[in-house]
């Protein structure tokens, strides 16, 4: 088969993406076969005293709060909602989780509130 291919002069790449590759092959001898490293290895890798203390990392963990605004949710589909009804206080992202929202009973809507740990006003 080889002979033919050679006289035929076809050139075959000799990595195929679509074939499987063995471990020998993606791990040579004494290299590691894990992905991921360890807390302990990072804190030893890491020269964290040529740090500023006011710089956030793996031994400082207190870090300054964040400027961006928090993303508001909505409150029924988990998408990102830019809307409030003023009546029930629950977030929604469209028109159809708005009617979904106005057709919730009180009991409802305090639970979706609570689950939001939002302050339940009775309106």
């Amino acid at each position: 088969m080889e002979g033919e291919l050679l006289e035929a002069d076809i050139v075959l790449a000799s990595d195929l993406s679509f074939k499987k590759i063995q471990s020998h092959e993606k791990y040579p001898k004494g290299q590691s076969r894990g992905r991921w490293k360890h807390l302990k290895q990072i804190l030893q890798a890491e020269n964290f005293h040529d740090y500023p203390p006011e710089e956030p990392n793996y031994m400082n963990i207190e870090s300054p709060p964040s400027t961006q605004p928090c993303k508001r949710i909505c409150d029924i589909t988990g998408y990102e909602a830019p809307y409030v009804d003023p009546r029930t206080n629950l977030r929604y992202a469209n028109a159809e989780v708005f009617k979904t929202v106005r057709s919730l009973s009180s009991e409802q809507v305090h639970q979706y509130l609570s689950i939001r740990n939002a302050a339940v006003v009775l309106k």
